[in-house]
């Protein structure tokens, strides 16, 4: 499985990385490659519903914070969170692609 995927740090799961072109793979491993990311996939909305619990989290503080820097501070982690959950959806959503392809 490491040969076709890379752990995300930011995004927290792993994420496609393939070395060639979809159709220079062998359709074994392609099946190979589409049963992992199924599974992979299957973890986006547990990862996205963290994320936003952590969002609300920090907007909870923020409306009870009195601070501008703080305040500064936590708008911008809410950003950079909500930047996370973008980027998951995209992945999640990439799978439609690479399944359509697969049938053809």
């Amino acid at each position: 499985m490491f040969d076709y995927f890379y752990f995300d740090e930011r995004l927290g799961i792993a994420v496609p990385d393939l070395k060639l072109e979809w159709d220079e793979y062998t359709k074994e491993t392609q099946q190979y490659i589409l049963l992992h990311w199924e599974q992979i996939r299957g973890s986006i909305p547990d990862r996205i519903a963290e994320l936003e619990q952590k969002i609300n989290y920090k907007q909870d503080q923020l409306s009870d914070e009195n601070d501008f820097p703080r305040s500064c501070k936590l708008n911008t982690e809410i950003a950079d969170l909500a930047s996370i959950i973008n980027d998951l959806w995209l992945w999640y959503r990439a799978n439609q692609t690479i399944t359509t392809k697969v049938h053809q």
